[in-house]
């Protein structure tokens, strides 16, 4: 079936949940992926080509570090059969090690086969990652997790948002409308 609300959210799932398995119903086997990372609180290859590369990059390497991910897509989901979307995101986690926070923001573009409905190319700007401190966790976890998911719109994220200082950046980016690309 050919829906690129079904590939982002398996992508989304896949990555969060440490299922690497779902990217297949997320990407072509010869999918390429562009990161842009605008902050150096986190590192990523710039360019990874195929699904499998992908799914190291994405969920097996991010899940060594990684836990408790939640990623939100802002707007309105794609129409099922299009064949490109954009849209802004905001991600929160945290770390393995010493269980502090992150939050990031950046912009997707996607782009799908016409055939198959599998994402051919995704890029991936990260705008920023703040790290937050360990005392926030359950604050804004709950955030997170009261939201809806992975679709959301930003004046909900906005609204509910907790008032700490590590996230007035993500909240400028998220409420800022134009979509940079």
């Amino acid at each position: 079936m050919k829906n690129a609300i079904k590939a982002i959210e398996n992508y989304i799932f896949g990555k969060d949940g440490n299922r690497p398995d779902l990217l297949r119903y997320a990407f072509s086997p010869d999918a390429t992926l562009n990161m842009e990372v605008q902050t150096s609180a986190i590192l990523f290859p710039p360019h990874v080509q195929g699904r499998k590369d992908i799914a190291d990059v994405l969920v097996r390497d991010f899940s060594l570090h990684y836990e408790n991910v939640y990623t939100f897509c802002f707007g309105a989901p794609p129409k099922p059969e299009t064949s490109d979307h954009k849209c802004k995101w905001l991600v929160g986690m945290t770390t393995k090690t010493t269980g502090e926070l992150r939050v990031g923001c950046g912009a997707y573009h996607w782009v799908f086969s016409p055939k198959s409905g599998l994402a051919t190319q995704l890029s991936i700007t990260i705008k920023t990652m703040q790290e937050c401190p360990p005392q926030y966790r359950r604050e804004v976890m709950d955030w997170l997790q009261g939201r809806n998911y992975p679709w959301c719109t930003s004046v909900e994220m906005l609204d509910s948002a907790p008032s700490l200082a590590c996230l007035q950046p993500i909240l400028v980016y998220v409420a800022d409308d134009p979509l940079p690309m």
